[in-house]
């Protein structure tokens, strides 16, 4: 089956480039066309970004202030970071509505989740900015809240590997690629995919999860248009299993 209203959950520190820190132009025109091939085949699509590129809350605790003070900098990092990314899709005709957790009506949407649902059935892309609006919580967690509440088929986790591993595949050559592993088996392994909170909110809803390489060129068009799942949706109460990448 196709996927019809999809969850992309992106990494700030990929819009780094190979810079060390901010946005890299060519890196965020790359991801605009990628999701510009999918918005052609009628996919309905919401993106969380992180802000690691920027700045991330954990950091506050190194930094002489509080961690929650460092967080709400975080969350302000995302929604920057979202609205580089609704402009790069605007650009190209894209038409997208940025959401955010934190209300600033000058610069985006205040997310209410009605709203959000109106403009995924009008085939606008949108994107959640500010992370649960909460302290302490990662925009994994964000991604996996939004995926459920706006009913999403799957997420799909863009990194630099191309699916789950038994370890990280850059530090250890050896790591073997698994094509589909349960969430029981994730947490008995200790595979660190998302952070626990949002893992477990993915696997109280059935809500598959897919991990693939942003940065292959047509990867996000590819397993948008081939990717059979065996999870069930979201909406069915039966046991799940993710499939690891495409």
């Amino acid at each position: 089956m196709q996927y019809k209203r999809i969850l992309l959950k992106l990494s700030g520190e990929a819009l780094m480039g190979d810079g060390e820190y901010g946005i890299d132009s060519k890196v965020l025109s790359a991801y605009a066309n990628e999701i510009q091939a999918i918005v052609k085949q009628n996919i309905e699509l919401a993106i969380v970004i992180g802000g690691g590129n920027i700045y991330r809350g954990i950091q506050s605790e190194g930094a002489g202030f509080d961690r929650v003070q460092g967080d709400h900098m975080g969350m302000l990092a995302t929604i920057i970071n979202g609205m580089a990314l609704q402009s790069a899709l605007e650009s190209i005709d894209i038409e997208t509505r940025l959401l955010t957790a934190i209300r600033m009506e000058q610069v985006a949407e205040p997310y209410i989740r009605r709203k959000a649902m109106r403009h995924l059935q009008k085939g606008r892309v949108v994107i959640f900015g500010g992370g649960t609006g909460n302290p302490y919580f990662t925009t994994d967690t964000a991604a996996a809240l939004r995926a459920i509440e706006i009913e999403a088929d799957v997420i799909l986790k863009g990194t630099r590997v191309d699916g789950i591993y038994t370890a990280d595949p850059e530090k250890d050559p050896g790591a073997i690629k698994y094509e589909t592993i349960t969430f029981d088996e994730v947490f008995q392994k200790k595979l660190s995919i998302m952070d626990l909170t949002a893992f477990t909110l993915c696997q109280e809803n059935n809500l598959p999860i897919k991990v693939f390489n942003m940065n292959v060129e047509g990867n996000l068009a590819k397993i948008c248009n081939c990717l059979l799942y065996t999870s069930p949706s979201p909406r069915d109460r039966t046991r799940s299993r993710m499939p690891s990448s495409a």
